[in-house]
């Protein structure tokens, strides 16, 4: 095998909560991944030539080592001395700096898409843990599926599969630095935190209804509070069908969950038509691992 193609799915929070802020600077957190069947496709083919080329269809990303899957690349490369080279086409879909882990799923399918490629035959749980030191949702992005994540992402339990149901994603003309969000919240004995366990247990359950009445994100009380729209985007959605709404990641996607087909459509009409997000998009649950 000489080139392989893979897809790079997005990640939604189902719940995501912070616990507290940890010595060495990074924030202990508790969330629920969840996989959807929004992509980008990553393409890799051998080279002769020893060098890493990254080509994107957008053109303000970068294609050097600023770029996660040339980080990932050349970490594979350094870490299981592989003389050859790889080009690798990425064909950007899900939207950049949105909070749905794009530049860390990327980041994965090179890593998954290098072991195949150069028969190194390496374990899964082997990959994620190297994919931990380019990000902290890229062993999330490895396994896939469903996942409560501790620690400061990076320690993975999988859990049963979600309830199957139609997901409307959407994301506002603004961008969220991640930095700026975990360094602006301000955690006191009011805080309302989301119930995470309460999530996993209608999940295990496999009640969708309760998965969405639980779900709750805690960054929302820094990114709601400079981007209004994302509040305006959730009244939106939780109107016109959504089970509930809730703000991905640190934002400033916004994603909702709904029963079925029909009411999606209603959401997606009406999410069009008040033109509160740049990017909207029908999607759904993926629950296969790799």
């Amino acid at each position: 095998m000489d080139e392989v193609s893979l897809k790079a799915l997005a990640k939604i929070n189902l719940g995501l909560d912070v616990l507290g802020k940890r010595e060495d600077g990074y924030h202990e957190v508790r969330m629920i991944m969840q996989s959807i069947h929004l992509y980008d496709r990553v393409e890799i083919k051998k080279t002769k030539s020893p060098n890493i080329h990254v080509e994107t269809n957008l053109f303000y990303l970068p294609v050097d080592e600023n770029n996660l899957v040339y980080k990932a690349a050349k970490l594979m490369k350094n870490e299981f001395r592989i003389k050859e080279g790889v080009r690798i086409t990425l064909q950007k879909f899900i939207p950049v700096a949105a909070g749905l882990a794009g530049g860390s799923s990327d980041a994965a399918a090179v890593m998954v898409g290098m072991n195949r490629i150069f028969n190194l035959g390496i374990k899964q749980s082997r990959l994620m843990e190297l994919g931990l030191q380019i990000g902290a949702d890229v062993p999330f992005c490895i396994m896939r599926g469903t996942a409560l994540a501790e620690g400061i992402g990076e320690k993975l339990t999988a859990l049963p599969s979600m309830p199957k149901c139609p997901v409307l994603i959407a994301k506002p003309a603004v961008s969220v630095s991640t930095k700026h969000v975990y360094e602006q919240l301000r955690l006191t004995e009011n805080t309302v935190h989301p119930d995470i366990d309460a999530v996993i247990e209608n999940i295990r359950q496999k009640k969708l209804r309760g998965v969405a009445e639980n779900m709750g994100n805690i960054l929302e009380t820094v990114t709601v509070k400079e981007y209004p729209v994302i509040k305006e985007i959730k009244k939106v959605m939780k109107e016109n069908g959504a089970l509930n709404a809730i703000m991905s990641g640190s934002g400033p996607t916004v994603f909702g969950l709904f029963a079925n087909e029909k009411e999606i459509r209603r959401g997606y009409e009406a999410l069009k038509e008040s033109g509160l997000a740049k990017n909207v998009y029908t999607s759904d649950i993926h629950n296969n691992r790799r």
